[in-house]
C-alpha cells in the first residue's frame, strides 16, 4: 500500500475523530466526520467488503459502547439508554482504518491487542475530555476496564475483516 494512501487515511480518520468529538457539542461539525467517511469509502476505499466492514464495526462499537454506557462506564448526560450517534459514527471512521494505516497491527495478534490497550483507553480520555462525557466509575478504573475491552476488541476486529463477506467482497 502506497505511503500516500496510508497517510491519506490516518490524516483523514483524525479530522474526523476531532470532528466526531467536537460534534458532541457541535452537532455540524458531523457533517465533516460524514465528509471524511465518504471520500475514505467512494475514492480510497470503494468496495463492497469495505461498506460492509464499515458498517458491521460501527454497528458492534455502538452496541459496545451502548453496553458500556448501560453499565454506567460512561455519561453522556442525556439519559438516553444507547450511545450517542457521534460514537457510532466514530466507530465507522474507525473500521476504515483497520485495512489501511493500521494494517500493520493485525498480524501477529498482539500487536493489535497492544495498541488496543494503550491507545483505545487513551483515545476515550480525550474524547471524554473534548466532548464532556463523564467517567463516573472514575479515571482509572475506567481505563483499566477500557484497557482490557479494547485487548480484545482489536483483535476481534482484525478478525473481522477477514470473514467471507467482508474479505471477497469486490466492487
Amino acid at each position: 500500500m502506497p505511503l500516500a494512501h496510508v497517510l491519506a487515511n490516518a490524516g483523514l480518520f483524525q479530522l474526523g475523530w476531532f470532528a466526531c468529538v467536537l460534534g458532541a457539542q457541535r452537532p455540524w461539525l458531523l457533517l465533516v466526520a460524514v465528509a471524511c467517511l465518504l471520500v475514505h469509502l467512494l475514492w480510497m476505499a470503494p468496495t463492497r467488503g469495505e461498506w460492509r466492514l464499515v458498517a458491521l464495526t460501527m454497528l458492534a462499537g455502538w452496541l459496545l459502547d451502548s453496553a458500556l454506557l448501560n453499565l454506567g462506564l460512561f455519561d453522556f448526560g442525556a439519559g438516553a439508554p444507547v450511545a450517542p450517534l457521534w460514537l457510532a459514527l466514530l466507530w465507522a471512521l474507525f473500521a476504515t482504518t483497520l485495512r489501511h494505516c493500521l494494517a500493520w497491527t493485525a498480524r501477529p495478534w498482539w500487536r493489535a491487542s497492544l495498541l488496543g490497550a494503550v491507545g483505545g483507553p487513551l483515545s476515550y480520555l480525550a474524547g471524554a475530555e473534548l466532548a464532556g462525557v463523564g467517567l463516573p466509575w472514575g479515571l482509572l478504573p475506567s481505563l483499566l476496564v477500557l484497557a482490557g475491552v479494547w485487548a480484545v476488541v482489536m483483535p476481534l476486529l482484525h478478525g473481522l475483516t477477514r470473514l467471507p463477506v467482508v474479505a471477497n467482497a469486490g466492487r
